[in-house]
């Protein structure tokens, strides 16, 4: 496939030499600014984008909330006092008190720490699995392609919050015994098991728009090896909506998490989570409306955060949207 940037330097069939490459003028200095690539001109765009600033600020200070809860909140979050239960907010709780007595503040910073952990693992493992699998069906085709589709259909068919509770009610229902890090996974497993369909079927798009693209098939004819090919071309090629759907699906993994967790099916005590609080806050709303508001209000503003942030990230990449 010709290069654009080096088409304008070959010289035409009958044409002077002098007359196919233009010196620049006495006077017009020439441009020293390298040509960039998708990546750079989606990043000089997104800097220009407000919203991108205020939701890439907010990611930060959760992502910082979540590895380092003690820089925000030095108090426990864990144990409380029975003598200060449901107290109102002081100078020693920003947030009051909750039924057994500890501190609703700490409690809600300590919680992005699961909310978020959850929430990453879950696209990271949603994003290798689904992606390999879109790969694998959008490169090879033939049977290899309907097989994956229709195992990815079977996925589909499961209603999320359904096939979660009974995955969850399954292994993690009451009765069980398991840790904190048991706990964790199970939700993880629960989510990726429920969601890679999507990034299949994304990964498998983009693979058959661009694996006859012309510099595969140059790249193919010149002897490259099948991983070389899916590494070096394919796979830098068909990032951009993975990346999109990714930083979105973070947003919607913490919305999950905290649903699961409101359910009871979800994260449990010991583990400190936004959907565990808004769970036990719920049966005091009237009389102590911060054990809910606050929670709710964090992770409004996580998945909010997310998700503006997703969107900055798909218009700065699709040059339509520009």
């Amino acid at each position: 496939m010709s290069d654009p940037s080096t088409a304008s330097i070959v010289s035409t069939p009958g044409a002077h030499p002098t007359d196919s490459a233009a010196p620049a003028t006495a006077g017009q200095p020439q441009s020293n600014e390298k040509p960039r690539g998708l990546l750079g001109d989606a990043w000089r765009d997104l800097r220009r984008k407000p919203l991108f600033w205020i939701s890439a600020t907010l990611i930060v200070i959760f992502l910082l909330m979540a590895l380092f809860p003690a820089l925000f909140a030095p108090g426990d979050a864990v144990n409380g006092s029975l003598s200060r239960s449901l107290d109102k907010a002081s100078g020693d709780a920003w947030f009051g008190y909750d039924l057994q007595g500890r501190d609703v503040y700490a409690r809600v910073i300590y919680g992005a720490s699961a909310s978020i952990q959850v929430a990453v693992l879950a696209v990271i493992g949603t994003l290798l699995v689904g992606g390999t699998m879109g790969i694998i069906a959008g490169y090879n085709g033939g049977w290899v392609d309907g097989l994956l589709s229709r195992i990815a259909d079977v996925f589909f068919g499961l209603p999320f919050v359904l096939g979660a509770i009974v995955i969850l009610t399954t292994f993690n229902g009451s009765g069980t015994s398991n840790s904190k890090f048991e706990i964790t996974g199970l939700v993880t497993i629960s989510l990726i098991v429920l969601s890679w369909p999507v990034v299949m079927r994304l990964m498998r798009s983009s693979v058959l728009a661009t694996k006859e693209a012309d510099y595969i098939v140059a790249a193919r004819a010149l002897g490259a090896g099948t991983g070389r090919i899916i590494l070096k071309h394919l796979l830098p090629n068909c990032l951009a909506p993975l990346l999109v759907y990714g930083t979105i699906m973070v947003g919607s993994f913490i919305g999950a998490e905290a649903t699961l967790s409101f359910l009871g099916v979800g994260l449990k005590s010991p583990v400190v989570s936004w959907g565990i609080m808004i769970s036990d806050g719920k049966d005091f709303l009237r009389v102590a409306p911060g054990l809910v508001f606050f929670p709710a209000a964090f992770l409004v503003t996580a998945v909010l955060s997310f998700v503006m942030l997703g969107e900055a990230v798909r218009e700065a990449l699709d040059p339509k949207l520009r």
